[in-house]
């Protein structure tokens, strides 16, 4: 059974296909939100403490951390401000972190600073990314994530997404990297532009879980871009992505509709056993209200209030090509 191992300094999360979902929480990063990409960028840690806190209190497995706030010379200043936001955070919440960023040299800091075994978010098929990823992903033993795109962009045969797959698992594997700490994005496409993209992701999770062995994981909100009301899309797409085979995706943990699709599906895959977590969250729920989630330990901020003093500068980002 494929199983991926992350950490934080003290708790150990196992995605897998026999596991509850595990939830990556989207909300600490810059890309479109402008607000928080001013406050990053003058050191204002404000919004990251508060989203930090939010995402775990609603039930988040991991926190996906991107510093990505200015395009201009992301090499010299995203580092910096990456390292400063990991520490902040893993000083907050006890939870796995994922390391987002297109930038090499911020992600080995990154690294050199996490605690336990995070996430690297990520490489693509492209050979630079592959020649200078890869070895940090060996060094560092950790998982990563890969995004099915090369040198020609994003495909919109779902073929062509597998073919690039393969090629990352294999090239990891050259590496020492083993198939299990590849965790592959196969690129979900909005539905509105694209009238089969959930049929393609549902094939392409069957695929890759019954061929390559891996897990999986995408950018959840792709499915619902453009259309109104996106959490009731994305809320139904959930338990379907998850029934195809999807074991992680990168979302918002605080929108109640879509959490509770996550531990529905669980109840219903058995990976929630004895509907514990579910029983645990609902036991008060009353028609008409979202049930709060059970609370969560999080460490004292105080480490994170001293740290909010520095300033730093980052930029990102080539990943969310098919993201709003």
């Amino acid at each position: 059974m494929t199983r991926t191992i992350v950490a934080s300094a003290t708790r150990e999360i196992v995605i897998g296909f026999d596991q509850p979902f595990c939830v990556i929480g989207e909300r600490i990063n810059p890309t479109g939100r402008k607000k928080l990409a001013a406050e990053m960028q003058v050191g204002n840690f404000d919004t990251v403490i508060k989203d930090a806190l939010e995402q775990a209190a609603a039930g988040a497995t991991m926190l996906d951390v991107n510093a990505g706030v200015t395009a201009v010379d992301p090499n010299a200043t995203e580092p910096g401000l990456l390292v400063q936001t990991l520490e902040i955070v893993q000083n907050l919440v006890d939870l796995p972190l994922s390391i987002d960023s297109s930038v090499t040299a911020a992600i080995e800091a990154g690294l050199k600073v996490a605690k336990g075994r995070p996430l690297v978010n990520s490489v693509t098929g492209e050979e630079e990314k592959l020649e200078a990823i890869l070895p940090l992903v060996k060094k560092y033993d950790v998982p990563v994530v890969a995004i099915s795109n090369d040198e020609t962009g994003i495909s919109m045969d779902p073929d062509v997404r597998f073919a690039v797959a393969k090629k990352i698992v294999e090239r990891a594997m050259d590496h020492g990297i083993k198939a299990h700490d590849v965790v592959v994005d196969p690129l979900v496409m909005p539905i509105g532009a694209l009238g089969d993209a959930g049929r393609q992701v549902f094939a392409l999770l069957r695929r890759l879980r019954e061929e390559l062995k891996v897990n999986t994981t995408c950018g959840l909100s792709n499915i619902s871009f453009g259309l109104p009301h996106r959490h009731g899309i994305n809320a139904g797409f959930i338990p379907m992505v998850i029934g195809a085979g999807m074991t992680s995706a990168i979302m918002n943990p605080v929108r109640p509709q879509e959490m509770e699709a996550v531990r529905a599906a669980n109840v219903l895959n058995g990976t929630d056993r004895d509907c514990m977590t579910w029983i645990k969250t609902y036991k008060d729920f009353k028609p008409g209200e979202h049930a709060a989630p059970p609370p969560v330990a999080v460490n004292a901020p105080g480490d994170a209030g001293a740290a909010n003093g520095g300033r730093r500068r980052g930029g990102r980002e080539a990943r969310r090509a098919v993201q709003g």
